[in-house]
Order: C-alpha cells, then structure tokens, then sequence
C-alpha cells in the first residue's frame, strides 16, 4: 500500500463512527482552546499595556508624605513643588493638596455620606504633567481657578449623577456651590485622580481652609535621567527630613498587576493542559475501542496481505487525524474567544504564532501518544485469531 493508500483507509475509520469521532475531538479541541485562550487573551493585555505606557510615558514620579519618625503623617514643605522643579532633567512638575471638605451632588445629602470622594486643590499644570484628559467640559484656567469652579473624576462624576459640564451643572462643595467646569477621562497613572474633585488652589486657600501645602507632588522628567531624579526627589522635597518622603513610579504598579495577571495565566494555562490531557485519553479511549471493534476487519486486511507496519499506521493515522481535527478547531475557538474578549475590554487582539504552532504541535503529539497502544495492538492480531473473534 502507498502512503496515500494508508492516509485513506485511516480517514475511512473516521467516517464509519463520526458522532465518536467528533466527541473525541472535542476533548482535544477543548483543551487546545483554552490553551490558546489565556496565551491570546495575555499577550492582549501585555500589548495594551504597552500601548498605555507608550502612551502614557513611564517618566512620571509622585511625591507625597510619608510616616514621621514621632508618629503620624508627615507633611511635605509649602516650597517642594517648587524645589523640585529646579532639578536640571525635571521638565514638568504639578501638585495636588487634600482639602478637607466634602462633595455632594446638592445640600440635602448628609455630610457623612461622602461616597468615598475627595476633594483637592490643584495646580493647573496638572494635566499636562500627569497626562489628563477632559472628556467633557474644559480644565481650570487662571479665572475660574480662582472662583468656586470644580472639575470632577470619572467615576466621582459618576457617583455624584453629573454626566454634562455646564453654566447650570453645579454640586455642594466645602458647604458652598461649585459649578462643574469639566470631566475628566480615567487615568490610569494617577487614579486616585478618578474619584477626585478638583478645585483651584486660590479658591481653596481663600474659601476652603486648605493650608496650602501638597499631598502629592507629580513629576516629569527625562527618559534617560528617570532614575537618577528617583534617587534625589526626597531629598529635595523636604530636605530636613528626606525619610519622610514617599517616592513612587506609577508605571511600575501597572507592570505589577500585569506581572499578577501573568500568574493567574499561568494558572489557567496549567488547566488548559490538564484538558487536553483528558482530551487526549479521550482519544485513547476511542483507538482501543475501536481496535476491539474491528478485529474481524484486521483480520481480514491481514489475511489479503497487509503486513503489521500498515495495520500499525492506519489506527495511528486515525488517532493523529482525531487530534489533528481537535486542535485545528480548539485553535479557531482560542483565537475567536480571544478577540471577543479583547474587544470587549478596548485591547488589540493578539494571538502569538509560537502559541498556534505549539497548541497543534500539543494536539499532534497527544495525538501520537494516545494512538500508539491501540496501534501496536492491532498491528499484533494474529490474521487466525482476529477472524474468529467476531
């Protein structure tokens, strides 16, 4: 028999039996796509990560106060933002101050139902420095920082009801009216910005009470001079007490969730094996039922003159075609699961070849493992003895 000849008589056992077929494969597919899946959806996240970043920049510090060695919060100088600024690579530099008000959507809310919203006065470099975006509305300017004027976060926007910016749209501030002068987008470097309320540092000084030094100080500065700023930004904003200081790098919290995220993909990706290890005994399973059942017909092949090495490859062919069909299909569910999901979160689709290459390379030798018992089995009937065993 040529291999063409083997190749069919293997694919004909396929289509004697093809709801057991199908279910096989299915075990297999199963695997592969959840396989596929967590690859696909990961490097998803890791390239819209990458496009944040890029986005974003990862040249952003933050300043604010830490712990004072008697006890309690410390607080930065009025001046740090301002000796900040005078480091040679710093480009940029923003504050924010926590003021000691609350935000309401009008005066009949309690005052302790604050909806975990603060409120903070704000440089107006803010945006610029940190990257903000307004959504709706415009960002404070000279005038209305100056005057009762708020910009509010996306999600305290959202908890406070306030969907459009306008002469009308105002909320109940430090028990005073502010009208809502914009929006912001969210911001994944700053999001405790999200759930914010910002108002202009003059007005918050004159009509808040707020004292006028920062609680977080933002910084930019040269890419390649990122690490050396780090090094002297505490000592800088409070030279007094620089233990003081908390220094942090925003980008570096996003590549730890990231980093977390690749954990629980390896997790999944760990359950994904286990699948196609059941899928692969699945198969297994059907090979050997499947020599049982037809030891008349090997019988028969053997007594016409197929030797040992055809009857072999034909139930091998068959199990590697069962996976073969599993993994092809398991590649296609993997593939459209993970563009679903990434359109659904807003990401690039990404599916690595390397992934494909290997889900079917997985399927072909779950494939080869679990076919070849049942092959060397048929492969050692005895013509005699298979004939009479029906």
């Amino acid at each position: 028999m040529r291999p063409t000849d083997v190749l069919r008589t293997g694919a004909g056992g396929l289509r004697v039996r093809p709801v057991r077929g199908v279910l096989s494969a299915l075990g297999v597919a199963i695997g592969i796509a959840a396989m596929i899946s967590v690859v696909g959806i990961s490097a998803s996240s890791r390239a819209d990560l990458d496009r944040q970043l890029d986005a974003l920049g990862t040249n952003l510090l933050t300043v604010a106060p830490g712990q004072a060695l008697g006890g309690g919060d410390a607080r930065l100088p009025g001046e740090a933002a301002r000796m900040i600024g005078r480091i040679p690579p710093v480009t940029s530099v923003a504050a924010v101050g926590r003021v000691d008000a609350g935000v309401y959507r009008n005066d009949l809310v309690p005052e302790p139902e604050t909806g975990g919203l603060g409120v903070y006065a704000a440089r107006l470099g803010l945006p610029q420095t940190v990257g903000l975006t307004v959504a709706e509305g415009a960002w404070l300017n000279e005038a209305t920082g100056a005057y009762p004027a708020v910009v509010l976060g996306s999600d305290a926007a959202r908890r406070l009801g306030v969907h459009e910016p306008g002469p009308g749209t105002r909320v109940w501030l430090g028990g005073g009216w502010f009208a809502v002068t914009g929006i912001l987008a969210p911001t994944p470097l700053a999001p405790e910005l999200d759930t914010a309320a910002l108002v202009g540092w003059p007005v918050a000084e004159q009509e808040l009470g707020f004292d006028g030094h920062a609680t977080t100080v933002y910084t930019r500065s040269e890419e390649s001079a990122v690490g050396a700023v780090r090094e002297v930004l505490a000592a800088t904003a409070n030279p007094e007490a620089p233990n003081e200081v908390d220094v942090s790098r925003p980008s570096d919290a996003l590549a730890a969730r990231e980093a977390a995220d690749e954990t629980l993909g390896g997790l999944l990706l760990g359950l994904g094996a286990v699948a196609l290890l059941v899928g692969g005994v699945g198969v297994a399973n059907t090979m050997v039922i499947s020599v049982l059942e037809r030891r008349s017909e090997i019988g028969l092949r053997r007594s016409l003159g197929a030797t040992k090495g055809q009857i072999r490859d034909q139930f091998l062919i068959e199990s590697l075609l069962l996976s073969c069909l599993g993994g092809g299909a398991g590649v296609l569910v993997g593939i459209a699961v993970t563009g679903g999901y990434a359109a659904l979160r807003g990401w690039p689709a990404l599916v690595p070849a390397w992934a494909t290459g290997g889900a079917l390379a997985a399927a072909l030798g779950i494939g080869a493992l679990a076919g070849l018992y049942p092959a060397l089995r048929a492969a050692r009937l005895a013509p005699t003895a298979a004939l009479t065993a029906v």
